[in-house]
């Protein structure tokens, strides 16, 4: 095995002799395609709602809350996933995100979030963390959804009512979205 593998690394060092150039370029522009097609299809399994429960600590915590909130059941019949709100939409900066997030899968991993117990005792930096990011973003994954123009600001709840009108007030051209930009609302 060990010669088998030296060999092998000496061919992988040798310059190509017996290969063309073009046949080089087409394995390699194959090879290119093959590499996207299984990390765009990866990225998009751990884009889903069934992802992020199956074995996050989601599904026990979490989760359950989600499921008693406007954003799981209401009058529109739009609900709203978990990947809708934490992932960004714009490719670059859902890389990003992926990236981060590999932190919060050791945690789950290794058990720094493993039980319900530890999970409470990390909640409070965990949710620190996301209000950081929709600060910085200016809350765009809301947005990607939910139109100032169209609010029925007299229909929410006073609290609500209060920050959608500050916000719509701060940043009323931003964020002017057509229903096409959110994936949930045609469906």
């Amino acid at each position: 095995m060990k010669e088998f593998i030296k060999k092998l690394w000496a061919t992988m060092r040798r310059p190509a002799t017996k290969i063309s150039l073009g046949t080089l370029t087409l394995g390699g522009f194959i090879a290119g395609v093959l590499f996207w097609g299984g990390f765009n299809t990866a990225l998009e399994l751990t884009n889903t709602e069934q992802f992020c429960i199956s074995c996050h600590s989601m599904r026990d915590n979490v989760y359950p809350e989600l499921q008693k909130t406007v954003h799981w059941s209401n009058t529109s019949g739009v609900r709203a996933t978990c990947p809708d709100c934490h992932v960004p939409h714009n490719w670059t900066d859902k890389i990003a995100r992926k990236m981060q997030a590999s932190k919060e899968v050791f945690a789950q991993i290794f058990g720094v979030i493993g039980t319900r117990e530890k999970f409470l005792d990390k909640r409070l930096e965990l949710a620190q963390h996301e209000w950081a990011r929709f600060s910085a973003n200016g809350s765009l994954e809301c947005k990607n959804c939910h139109q100032y123009d169209s609010m029925q600001l007299h229909n929410l709840r006073p609290a609500a009512r209060l920050q959608m009108t500050q916000a719509a007030e701060k940043r009323p051209k931003l964020y002017r979205l057509s229903q096409r930009d959110c994936p949930r609302a045609s469906r």
